[in-house]
């Protein structure tokens, strides 16, 4: 309530919220600017939500995997873009591998990575899926730890999966696409995805974007 009376008398000049911004009864005194981080989450009517909060406000979109639309806006000349092609200096590419999959192929990578003293995303589509996919990596790789994550779980065990994750408790994170974006594990430079041919494109790149995080 009192974040909502500040937006509305304009005492608070910055705001920083999820999709609850975009709702009725939020109201903002002047609203100039907006930027919307993963872009391609939002659709067209709730950017044009946002817009019709004010009289024509700045708009900055910002996007590893721009929408189509958007894209052809930016290249068209109707917005302008402009790209951020440097990483930084302590960041090594991430080396992307397209392959039929082989249990061999998983035992060497997932070893390979904890050999270095890192961790390992293993990401598939379907929850009825993991249970057999966890017992498969027990058996390539029986030296490493292995936990699951999935979208049905309630929060406390999911955050109790994770906080055993980042605590290196376990060496392979088994997750279905929950971690596709504000996922942020320095440790994680491997991820194996099973059925990548499956996945959109937007998602396999959004899911490449949560390994290399570090040097």
């Amino acid at each position: 309530r009192e974040i909502l009376a500040g937006l509305a008398d304009g005492t608070i000049d910055l705001c920083i919220g999820t999709h609850a911004l975009l709702t009725e009864d939020v109201q903002y005194q002047k609203l100039g600017l907006v930027v919307t981080d993963e872009q391609h989450r939002f659709g067209v009517n709730q950017r044009a939500a946002l817009s019709q909060k004010a009289e024509d406000p700045h708009m900055l979109v910002l996007s590893a995997t721009p929408i189509p639309r958007t894209l052809e806006m930016a290249l068209t000349g109707i917005r302008d873009m402009s790209t951020i092609d440097t990483p930084p200096e302590i960041r090594k590419e991430v080396q992307a591998y397209v392959l039929p999959f082989d249990w061999g192929m998983v035992r060497d990578a997932i070893l390979k990575e904890l050999n270095r003293g890192g961790q390992v995303f293993f990401v598939c589509r379907r929850i009825n899926e993991m249970e057999s996919l966890a017992a498969g990596i027990r058996r390539a790789v029986p030296e490493a730890r292995v936990i699951s994550a999935h979208g049905r779980m309630t929060e406390a065990e999911s955050e109790a999966v994770m906080n055993a994750f980042m605590e290196r408790e376990y060496d392979v994170l088994l997750c279905t696409t929950i971690i596709e974006s504000g996922i942020d594990i320095p440790s994680v430079n491997t991820i194996i995805v099973y059925e990548a041919d499956k996945f959109g494109l937007a998602q396999l790149y959004q899911l490449r974007g949560r390994i290399g995080r570090s040097n």
